[in-house]
């Protein structure tokens, strides 16, 4: 008799449990890809997402590490901050709402951060994937309405003259796009010839609505980011070979993003848009009514009320826009405690991820990526509102996973087939990967 024979017959329960996790990595990468949609409140990515809370941990696709839960509670205080000074509001509903979705979004940075430690590299796989296909949709969406190329797509995809996509904001698009393009730079490095092509077309439809954006915010973001990464993964890299391919590749990355651009400049009401928004200061920031004047009206209110005065509360009440900066929004919408709790929560990524960066492990070159990113967002949040940024939150759920996955803190020599799984953490794969093994 054969071993074969000997086995015994699979386990229905085992059969049904393998084909809910398949159905759950679709549903992720679904969620994530339509992160591309935000026009409102809930988006399409928030009616899959709450889906997934649910889902993924009652079918066993995520493993909660204590240390996970220091990320949920710093985000519960801020929660519970914002809460309470809801109470006080001038206007308790639109406050209580605005916490409402806050809530929503810290919960599932935690359950997706559980998800990603479940195994992180195939689950970080799944969603850089899926996020790059979201990038070249919104690009692709930003591009269409800029040059009106369908009709009504100028009306509907573009405000203020800038391209914003199948967001709301211009600022939103911008940001978005950073992460697939640092992730496609990465991935040049080492990438087969066709690949390369594949990436360096991405790179250009992905760049080409990044300037479309006319977001300063945003080229200061992916200039962070690029700097970031580049100065991690130069002094992570084992070999000088990797080093001055690596350098080769980003090289041709950013001239194939430098020569879209110089095209695009031909056109005169694109050059006139960029050369003013290039400036550092525009004529709206200047005065007691612009930008600069209320934030100082914002920390004003905010030496004046520890208990905060409720979120979005500062405009229309105290000013006719909000301060421009999520560190100053924080501390109005929860208070000194949630406002504290918030920046806690940025402080300790951003360490905690700094340290982890040097550690070598299957998922460090992907890690890179993401904690580039979530740094370069973090110092852009000093001049805009990005506590209801989907993919802000992806990107801290990114970090805290790979972190704390054991992939995250085993070396590749000790798991063994290190070389297989480093290349699967880096991402050599398909872009158009569909889904990752559970």
């Amino acid at each position: 008799m054969t071993a074969l024979a000997l086995a015994p017959p699979a386990c229905p329960s085992a059969i049904a449990r393998s084909a809910a996790h398949k159905v759950a990595l679709r549903l992720v990468w679904l969620a994530v890809a339509s992160g591309a949609v935000v026009f409102s409140e809930p988006a399409p990515v928030d009616v899959l997402t709450m889906g997934l809370v649910v889902l993924l941990p009652l079918i066993g696709l995520a493993a909660f590490p204590l240390p996970l839960f220091l990320m949920l509670g710093m985000m519960l205080a801020a929660a519970a901050g914002a809460f309470l000074a809801a109470g006080i509001a001038i206007d308790t509903g639109v406050a209580a709402t605005h916490t409402g979705v806050s809530l929503y979004l810290y919960v599932a940075s935690f359950v997706l951060a559980a998800f990603v430690a479940k195994r992180p590299a195939d689950h970080a796989r799944l969603i850089l994937n899926a996020y790059l296909w979201a990038a070249l949709v919104a690009a692709a969406a930003g591009i269409t309405g800029y040059f009106d190329l369908l009709p009504g797509a100028y009306d509907l995809m573009t405000r203020y003259g800038r391209a914003s996509g199948l967001f709301k904001d211009p600022n939103v698009l911008g940001p978005f796009l950073v992460p697939a393009i640092i992730y496609a730079l990465a991935q040049l490095s080492g990438a087969t010839l066709r690949r390369a092509v594949v990436l360096l077309g991405l790179l250009a439809v992905v760049g080409l609505a990044m300037l479309l954006s006319f977001s300063r915010g945003a080229w200061l973001n992916l200039g962070g980011a690029a700097v970031v990464y580049g100065v991690l993964h130069v002094l992570t890299v084992r070999s000088h070979r990797a080093r001055l391919r690596f350098t080769a590749t980003s090289v041709a990355g950013m001239a194939a993003i430098a020569a879209l651009v110089l095209v695009a400049l031909q056109f005169d009401k694109v050059a006139d848009l960029a050369a003013e928004r290039a400036s550092l200061s525009q004529s709206y920031d200047e005065g007691p009514e612009g930008r600069f004047g209320g934030q100082q009206k914002a920390m004003g209110l905010i030496l004046e009320n520890p208990l905060g005065i409720g979120a979005r509360q500062f405009a229309p009440h105290y000013h006719h826009e909000e301060p421009h900066n999520v560190y100053l929004s924080v501390f109005l919408n929860a208070g000194w405690v949630g406002g504290l709790a918030f920046i806690a929560v940025l402080a300790v990524t951003s360490a905690w991820g700094l340290r982890h960066a040097f550690v070598r492990t299957a998922t460090q070159p992907v890690f890179l990526v993401v904690y580039a990113c979530f740094l370069a967002h973090a110092l852009e949040g000093f001049i805009i509102d990005l506590d209801h940024w989907r993919h802000f939150y992806l990107l801290l759920a990114l970090i805290w996973g790979l972190m704390l996955g054991k992939e995250g803190v085993q070396t590749p020599r000790a798991r063994g087939g290190s070389q297989r799984t480093v290349a699967r953490a880096q991402g050599l794969t398909p872009v158009m990967a569909l889904t990752a093994t559970a």
